[in-house]
């Protein structure tokens, strides 16, 4: 586990060197699912601001939201382009079939706009769900407009929060990121309890959405 303080540091260093790219780099390569401390950054950077008043919260929440919508859209690019051919070659190897593939694609039909919303306000899902939409087929016309909801609602809460926040931003933080991750936690949960209780159902259901073998790619 990386010595927080150290982390602090190395963070306050990006800022203060690169400010603004600091936050749009992180912050898109967290999304594209390389997991780097991208929430962090931006909290920071907020943080920083609020007390330094050396960089624009405006600016700062601009460059955040960016780098979530591109970083996103990137992921599931790749999800779409590669996730998919990958799951279908080595699927088995980790007990993933075609009928939960086809299951998982019925669920992100069905769903896939709440998981890509919520999961921008959970650590995990926040660096795969762009790459798993991607990888379940989620139609790119539906998945970008839950994905720049989630991206410029996330900024603009951990951007001006930490900003008013200032000094105090370390007990601000884990209050709004309590409050954020219990909420998308508790609907993303809910629907992984109805998939487990009606995984016949659901097979049957998807097996009739998507008859017959799957494709390749």
């Amino acid at each position: 586990m990386s010595d927080p303080t150290l982390l602090a540091v190395s963070i306050h260093g990006l800022l203060t060197t690169y400010g603004y790219g600091a936050v749009f780099l992180l912050v898109l390569f967290e999304s594209l699912g390389v997991p780097l401390p991208g929430e962090t950054i931006l909290i920071a950077a907020g943080t920083y601001a609020g007390s330094t008043h050396r960089l624009s919260v405006w600016l700062i929440f601009a460059v955040a939201t960016a780098g979530a919508i591109l970083g996103d859209n990137l992921g599931f690019w790749i999800g779409d382009k590669g996730g998919y051919r990958l799951l279908r070659r080595y699927g088995r190897k980790l007990h993933i079939d075609a009928a939960k593939i086809k299951v998982g694609r019925l669920v992100f039909d069905r769903h896939g706009g709440k998981v890509v919303f919520f999961g921008r306000f959970v650590s995990i899902l926040r660096t795969y769900a762009a790459f798993l939409a991607g990888t379940n087929k989620l139609p790119w016309r539906r998945f970008l407009p839950w994905n720049a909801l989630g991206g410029v609602i996330w900024a603009a809460i951990y951007s001006f929060a930490s900003y008013a926040a200032g000094n105090a931003i370390s007990k601000a933080s884990h209050t709004v990121d309590l409050a954020l991750g219990i909420v998308a936690v508790v609907v993303i949960v809910a629907v992984v309890l109805v998939v487990r209780r009606q995984t016949g159902r659901l097979t049957a259901a998807a097996e009739a959405a998507y008859p017959g073998p799957l494709p390749d790619h």
